[in-house]
């Protein structure tokens, strides 16, 4: 199995991005859609949640305004959170990864995979960029984002030139929507037929290519032990 790590700040994509591998046929792990299973209506995460911040739950989930601005822009109640969200999805991606161990390729679609440390458990990690122009145009149409939100939103990531740096492959999206699918296509295809040694060619004619810079080690894939555990 090749496990790679999708990655992307706020409104670069990532969503349609992890949609194009899904309809390759790769299996993929959305950490998001997890986090918010776990926080919705009967979610296993509600009771710890509201122990730790009272009030910032109902029968209908997290109240996701009350429990952001409980720990938004404040340090010690954000880690106090993630010591309950993080575990969990971490059970989940390996329940996940056991149940595709014999995919050739599998996706884990994580938004902080630098900043939570997560690069260090995949084989590759594609970021999904776009220019800082269209990023903001995107995330302003949100509804309920402002400029003092998206400003917040950006200083808890890191920014994007760094993730580009230190990624393996780069997949545009603030082009037509066809370059992006081809360099998922490429991708894909080349991980599954020649494994983290891609074809450089295709790399190339899709923009996609390896990063020299990256001061991780390569890894060419993942032992057995290293899936289940």
């Amino acid at each position: 199995m090749i496990l790679l790590g999708l990655t992307g700040s706020i409104g670069m994509g990532k969503s349609t991005v992890a949609a194009m591998f899904v309809g390759a046929g790769v299996p993929l792990f959305d950490a998001d859609a997890e986090v918010h299973a776990m926080q919705g209506p009967g979610g296993v995460l509600l009771p710890a949640i509201e122990a730790v911040f009272p009030g910032s739950t109902s029968e209908r989930g997290v109240d996701r305004a009350k429990l952001g601005a409980m720990v938004f822009g404040k340090p010690e109640e954000m880690a106090r959170l993630e010591a309950i969200v993080h575990p969990a999805v971490e059970a989940r991606r390996r329940a996940f990864l056991r149940r595709h161990r014999f995919h050739r390729l599998v996706v884990v679609d994580v938004p902080l995979l630098f900043e939570t440390g997560g690069w260090r458990k995949v084989d590759a990690v594609a970021v999904v960029s776009a220019p800082s122009a269209i990023q903001r145009r995107r995330v302003l149409r949100r509804p309920g984002m402002t400029e003092e939100k998206f400003r917040a939103i950006l200083k808890l990531q890191m920014p994007d030139w760094e993730k580009r740096r230190r990624a393996d492959f780069i997949i545009p999206t603030g082009c037509p929507r066809s370059r992006t699918a081809a360099a998922v296509r490429s991708l894909t295809t080349c991980l599954r037929t020649r494994g983290v040694r891609y074809c450089r060619t295709c790399g190339k004619l899709f923009s996609i290519p390896r990063r020299p810079g990256s001061i991780r080690p390569r890894v060419t894939g993942l032992s057995k032990s290293a899936v289940l555990n």
